[in-house]
């Protein structure tokens, strides 16, 4: 089916009044940008592609790409409505995910992967098991018919976070793998600390060693 798709000429880029800084806990980052590749595994097929995802408190914008950056699929939530842009046409809906299956048949679950992609659950999953540093192992979802199984199977430390490195996602016969190259939190630069402020503080912390 991804084959089918025409190929949208697009790029990926962080908004300028949003820069780079560095977090204790995923939790703490209010917004983040991830580079990465997912796998789709079904009884009738078998793809990869390069994934994207911005997310901020207002936005997600979700980017499907080919090796060489051509944009297969756009997904972007704002203000309450998705706007789903494949195959030369634009789809509207209120609930991302439901767009998307709707128009391409996939089911693919928008709507909690930014959580589950930084090593964090919602409050109606459950979670099955965690590892000696209280990081989940498996997670399955008991409200959704038939649930999700998510399993954590590497971790990684990105911009002074642990988040995962390597997720599987199993429903039925979809199987889904997720693997995180790079993570970076965000921050709007109106409310970031200022490069001298950094730098002072980086002074100050190398003069008390």
């Amino acid at each position: 089916m991804l084959l089918s798709l025409s190929l949208l000429s697009a790029c990926t880029t962080t908004p300028t009044n949003l820069v780079p800084i560095q977090v204790k806990k995923v939790s703490q980052a209010n917004a983040w940008e991830m580079r990465g590749k997912l796998a789709v595994k079904t009884p009738e097929d078998n793809f990869s592609t390069n994934l994207y995802w911005l997310h901020t408190q207002a936005k997600n914008e979700l980017k499907l790409t080919t090796m060489l950056g051509t944009t297969l699929l756009s997904l972007t939530t704002e203000h309450g409505m998705a706007r789903l842009e494949v195959d030369g046409k634009t789809y509207e809906h209120h609930d991302a995910q439901q767009l998307l299956t709707n128009v391409t048949g996939w089911s693919i679950p928008v709507n909690a992967l930014p959580l589950w992609i930084t090593g964090q659950v919602s409050p109606d999953d459950e979670v099955s098991s965690f590892d000696e540093k209280n990081r989940p192992v498996s997670l399955f979802t008991p409200s959704e018919t038939p649930p999700w199984q998510v399993d954590f199977l590497k971790w990684q430390h990105q911009s002074g976070a642990q988040i995962p490195r390597l997720l599987q996602l199993k429903r039925v016969d979809l199987r889904l793998k997720i693997q995180v190259n790079e993570w970076q939190a965000l921050a709007n630069s109106e409310l970031s600390p200022s490069k001298n402020q950094i730098k002072n503080n980086t002074q100050m912390n190398a003069s008390t060693r």
